[in-house]
């Protein structure tokens, strides 16, 4: 155990030393804060002392360095907002062009489809009543194996041959029409199975129909 004497009380500090301590303490913290902080770290100087000895100027800088700081915050802020609008712009544009694509699309859908069945040589034929000038597009699809086809036009008095086939599985393209009259396809199945044909049409024709 520590035997350790006690402080008499004339050993105590008296209330009025405390104050007194107390005061100076308070106003030595004020002398710090107004000559030394204020200056080095807010560039503020209220008595001078701190420019002469050198503190000014370092809260010159850090007050400089704060400013720039925010500065490029605001611009890189400026950069996102102005980044964001630019996609929303783009945004815009790209939808419209889709919009418009796909109103492209169904503009220029097939305006006429017709699906039939070949027997091992059997055949059948299909024509489109078109003038002179006239432009129509064609896609045709064989499923289940090949045809022979002849694309051909005939009428008044006039014949041309525009595509020959042998073993198609499928053939797309435009047919002009070189006079008026019926121009269209002749297919045969000259395989040993049934075929189906698909044939999708649209432009500008009249009619579509099969001949007897």
């Amino acid at each position: 155990m520590f035997n350790a004497e006690k402080p008499s009380l004339d050993q105590l500090p008296s209330a009025k030393q405390l104050v007194r301590s107390t005061v100076i303490a308070g106003v030595s913290a004020v002398a710090i804060l107004v000559a030394v902080v204020l200056p080095a770290e807010y560039n503020i100087d209220p008595t001078g002392i701190g420019r002469v000895i050198g503190l000014k100027k370092m809260g010159e800088i850090k007050t400089q360095l704060a400013d720039e700081a925010e500065a490029d915050r605001l611009m890189d802020q400026a950069a996102e907002e102005q980044s964001s609008l630019l996609y929303d712009v783009l945004g815009l544009f790209v939808g419209a062009a889709y919009a418009q694509e796909a109103a492209s699309e169904t503009s220029e859908a097939w305006r006429d489809e017709t699906s039939f069945t070949l027997e091992p040589g059997e055949s059948a034929e299909w024509k489109l009543v078109m003038e002179k000038g006239q432009t129509a597009q064609y896609r045709m699809a064989v499923e289940g194996g090949k045809v022979n086809f002849d694309l051909h036009g005939h009428g008044g008095g006039n014949s041309v041959t525009y595509e020959m086939g042998r073993g198609s599985t499928g053939s797309e393209g435009a047919i002009l029409a070189e006079f008026n009259g019926e121009h269209g396809w002749f297919w045969r199945n000259r395989d040993n199975a049934d075929v189906t044909v698909t044939l999708q049409l649209r432009g500008e024709y009249s009619e579509v129909k099969q001949a007897d």
